[in-house]
This record gives C-alpha cells, sequence and structure tokens, in this order.
C-alpha cells in the first residue's frame, strides 16, 4: 500500500460531541489527509448541539463526515445500522482500507459477504469492571476477524486476553511550554462529568484540601449527569470545551485519568493526580510508560494529602524530577508520530 490511501473510519461517535475518541479520529485525520489520504468517517447522528456539525466538520478540511441514521436508541438499532452499511456498501468497496474505533459489530455484512477487504479495529478504553465475559469473546471474536488490531493501553492484554499488533496511549500536539504562571493553589479537570471519570472523588478531594487551603479551586471542562451533583464551592465548572487541553498550563495540578489528558497535561509539565477505584482503572493507569512519573490515588483523602501534604509544601525531592521526566517521554508522542505509525500498521499487516 502506497500513503495516499482511502481509509473508512467508523465510529458510534464524532465531533461536535467531545471525548478521547472524538479527539484521536479527528487529530489523527488531519494528519493523514496532509500526507495524501482520503479519509471518510461513518458516525452516528452528533447528540452535542452546542458547536455546529458544519463548523466542525468544514474545519477538519478534505474529510467527508457522514451521519448514519440511527433513530431511537433501542435494540433494533445495530440492524438500522447494518441495512444502512449494506444500502451504502459502494463506499467501502470503493476504499483501500476500513479501520473501526469499538464499533466493528458495524462492519459485519461488508466482513461476511466481502472478506478480502482489508479491515482494521482499535480498542478504546475498557466496558465496566468486572469485566463480562461477553466484552472478553466479543473482542477477541473481532480481533480474529481484523487484519491487524490496536489497544489503547496495555492493560487490554491482562483484562481482555488481547493480542494486539499494536498497543498505544493515545498523542498530544507538541509545543512550547506557556510562559503564564499557573493560578496559585488551582486544578484543572478534563473530561465527562460521570462516574466513570473520577470527578465525584476529585470534587472531594477540593472540599478535604479546602479545610488546609481555604482558596483552592478546581476548574472543570466537561459536561455530564453529575454537572449538578458537583456544584460546590471551589468547583468551577467551565462546561465542553475541544480545546481544553490548551488551558492546562493556566492551573498547578491536573486532576485526569484518561490517558489523552494525562499526555496533555504532561507536555504543559503540570503534576499529573489521577483517580482510580477498581483493578482495571488501577492497571489502566499503572501498565503504562509513565505509570510511575503520575501519582495514583484510590480516595478523595489520598487526593487531597497529594495536593495538601507532601507535593503541596514540595517536600517530595523527586517532584521535579517526576515532571521533568514525564514532559521528556510525551515529547515522542505527537499525533504526527502516530499517523506515521498507522500508515506502517497498514502497510505491514
Amino acid at each position: 500500500m502506497s500513503e495516499k490511501l482511502t481509509i473508512i473510519f467508523l465510529s458510534r461517535s464524532y465531533y461536535p460531541n467531545i471525548g478521547g475518541v472524538e479527539k484521536h479520529i479527528y487529530e489523527l485525520s488531519k494528519r493523514l489527509v496532509s500526507r495524501g489520504c482520503k479519509i471518510t468517517i461513518l458516525a452516528e447522528d452528533a447528540v452535542t448541539k452546542s458547536i455546529s456539525i458544519a463548523e466542525k466538520e468544514y474545519l477538519l478540511g478534505g474529510v467527508d463526515v457522514i451521519r448514519i441514521p440511527v433513530g431511537h436508541q433501542d435494540w433494533f438499532k445495530k440492524f438500522r445500522i447494518w441495512k444502512w452499511i449494506w444500502e451504502n456498501r459502494e463506499i467501502f468497496i470503493k476504499a483501500d482500507l476500513t479501520h473501526c474505533h469499538d464499533v466493528f459489530y458495524w462492519y459485519l455484512p461488508i466482513a461476511l459477504l466481502y472478506p478480502l477487504k482489508p479491515v482494521y479495529t482499535t480498542f478504546h478504553g475498557y466496558e465496566g469492571y468486572p469485566v463480562k465475559l461477553k466484552a472478553i469473546i466479543y473482542r477477541k471474536v473481532f480481533e480474529y476477524m481484523s487484519n491487524g488490531s490496536i489497544c489503547v493501553g496495555e492493560f487490554m492484554r491482562k483484562w481482555y486476553h488481547a493480542n494486539p499488533t499494536k498497543v498505544i496511549y493515545g498523542a498530544v500536539n507538541i509545543s512550547k511550554i506557556s510562559a503564564v504562571r499557573p493560578k496559585k493553589n488551582s486544578a484543572i479537570f478534563i473530561g465527562r462529568l460521570d462516574e466513570h471519570t473520577g470527578i465525584d472523588a476529585y470534587v472531594q478531594a477540593v472540599s478535604l484540601i479546602r479545610k488546609k487551603i481555604p482558596d483552592f479551586t478546581l476548574t472543570v471542562f466537561g459536561d455530564g449527569p453529575l454537572r449538578e451533583k458537583i456544584k460546590k464551592d471551589g468547583i468551577i465548572i467551565k462546561g465542553e470545551n475541544p480545546y481544553a487541553d490548551k488551558e492546562i498550563s493556566k492551573y498547578e495540578y491536573a486532576f485526569v485519568s484518561r490517558y489523552l489528558a494525562i499526555l496533555e497535561a504532561m507536555a504543559a509539565k503540570r503534576l499529573v493526580i489521577s483517580y482510580y477505584d477498581n483493578p482495571i482503572k488501577k492497571d489502566y493507569l499503572s501498565m503504562t510508560p509513565y505509570g510511575e512519573l503520575i501519582i495514583q490515588e484510590n480516595s478523595a483523602k489520598g487526593i487531597a494529602l497529594s495536593v495538601g501534604g507532601n507535593v503541596y509544601d514540595n517536600k517530595d525531592p523527586n517532584l521535579s524530577l517526576r515532571i521533568n521526566n514525564a514532559y521528556l517521554l510525551v515529547q515522542e508522542q505527537s499525533w504526527d508520530f502516530l499517523a506515521m505509525e498507522h500508515l506502517k500498521f497498514w502497510t505491514r499487516s
């Protein structure tokens, strides 16, 4: 295969919805287009309306975004998707390859009737704890049916018995560190406001921190079902922002627990404090190249102590070294590098 490929990305969600998978596809697509590839993204209808679909998709430039009219979120949705994909199979027939982001089952009509068409899969994140046997079986089947697979995180080998062609952790936009001094006694959170991102524990930690540091604040970039619940003293809710990574350098600490946000905080030379509440989340954080460079806590009290205790008082002699080593490590994790890695992956798989 040459670099100038015609590629289809399948994803349940895409911009203007905001999230790790959406950003992953967005950034990757831009780099691939700049290298001569033609990208078509198939996704469900957008849920978020705060950013116009037309505006976001225009900014991509050179990428075709096609919305599959899935209708109601019910058990029959998969059949409506399969029907649409079969009726529009010409898109897949003309493409050099299809790359599924978690939704390989969408591709089944094409896989069964055109088994020689190259198809690849990226598995993002995890599907709750404890891991269900059904989730393991589905992933193994789709891994087997793919020409090659990528896992976002080494933890998937342990918990999903995955045997990926490649393991990645996302990427960042490498830029110079902002010269603006961060706001003292401040932290930033980026992510969805639900029980899976640890926002509740971070908010509880702020209440504990403020007993020792009354002016400590947490600025939250995100939205979700816990938005009203977290409205407490010291919590500043900014809402969803696709450019929240550019705000990280304004704060002293990064309260983040997802790969992309962690890498972005490391690139901004900010101390990362990540929360986990079960064994799979612990491995999600620990089984990474930067596991020892971030602070991992499993309670609000632990988070508070990390800020209000030794770290805040600068008694940790390894703190500066930890932050600098994290910054050096992330320099090799650019989106341009990841795009080149995908081109190699498709060519060699």
